[in-house]
């Protein structure tokens, strides 16, 4: 005997099954998440053992974490699985981590007699991070002082001038401060930039270390130490690593810290005289 009613629950709203279109997560994406609302664009990507993250600044600059789950975010109101894009080599990004145009296929270039010193190592590996390509296409190296105090015997010993210059990326570069006196008269060839901050951890954005701010040590404390023991951190070396992996690109830095980089990057690729 033949069914006169068919399937009665084909087709039921409350069986039929929508499909949620996947969405690569490319740079820039702006979508948001369907459980809190927050709304940015895809700056990222994160790893752990709980599985794939993508990184969404909103419109602030706040950064926040969000796992890749099925049907998580939202696109026009519409729900969507974003994944993580698989970048064929036809379509590697065109801007490097410092937003300047990315140049493919670069090969090592000799090193340029200009050069741009840092204070310690930790600023060296944030510079090499945001800003290795450019200063590879330029051939510009970056060395590291191992403390300010050795910058006049340094300076002798290059010996700048034309062609040959040297600029400094200098921690807490605020008027009345050690690092302004030592700091001052160095000559046409020589520029001194840098960034209010105590310590160059502080140039990082607190919000994509998922900090609300950084916390405040006494005078006499050391600020690494004192940083790490207010955040649970551990050691300086273990806060370090939490530094360095939480940068990714400019946007992960204060504005400060940019500024003072560009200006060596120009001044030190000028050719001739002084900045």
């Amino acid at each position: 005997m033949s069914d006169r009613y068919g399937d009665i629950f084909s087709g039921h709203p409350h069986t039929a099954r929508r499909t949620v279109p996947r969405v690569d997560a490319d740079p820039d994406l702006v979508v948001e998440d369907a459980a809190s609302g927050f709304c940015g664009a895809v700056v990222g990507f994160d790893r752990s053992y709980d599985g794939d993250f993508v990184k969404l600044e909103d419109a602030r600059g706040a950064v926040r974490l969000f796992a890749l789950r099925e049907a998580a975010f939202l696109i026009d109101g519409e729900p969507v699985t974003l994944v993580r894009p698989r970048t064929p080599a036809a379509a590697r990004p065109t801007r490097s981590a410092s937003g300047s145009t990315r140049v493919e296929g670069l090969r090592a270039k000799v090193a340029a007699p200009s050069r741009i010193w840092v204070e310690g190592v930790h600023d060296a590996a944030l510079v090499e991070r945001v800003w290795g390509h450019d200063l590879r296409v330029e051939g510009v190296v970056v060395e590291h002082l191992e403390g300010l105090d050795n910058l006049a015997a340094r300076l002798t010993d290059f010996g700048p001038g034309p062609g040959k210059k040297v600029g400094v990326l200098v921690d807490h570069l605020v008027t009345g401060s050690k690092e302004t006196q030592l700091t001052t008269g160095l000559g046409e060839y020589v520029l001194v930039t840098g960034h209010p901050y105590i310590d160059v951890w502080q140039a990082v954005k607190p919000a994509v270390l998922g900090i609300p701010e950084w916390p405040r040590v006494p005078r006499g404390e050391d600020w690494k130490t004192g940083v790490c023991r207010r955040l649970g951190w551990g050691t300086p070396q273990e806060g370090w690593r939490r530094v360095y992996s939480a940068v990714n690109s400019f946007r992960d830095l204060e504005a400060p810290l940019l500024g003072a980089v560009e200006r060596l990057i120009d001044f030190v690729t000028e050719p001739g005289g002084p900045f």
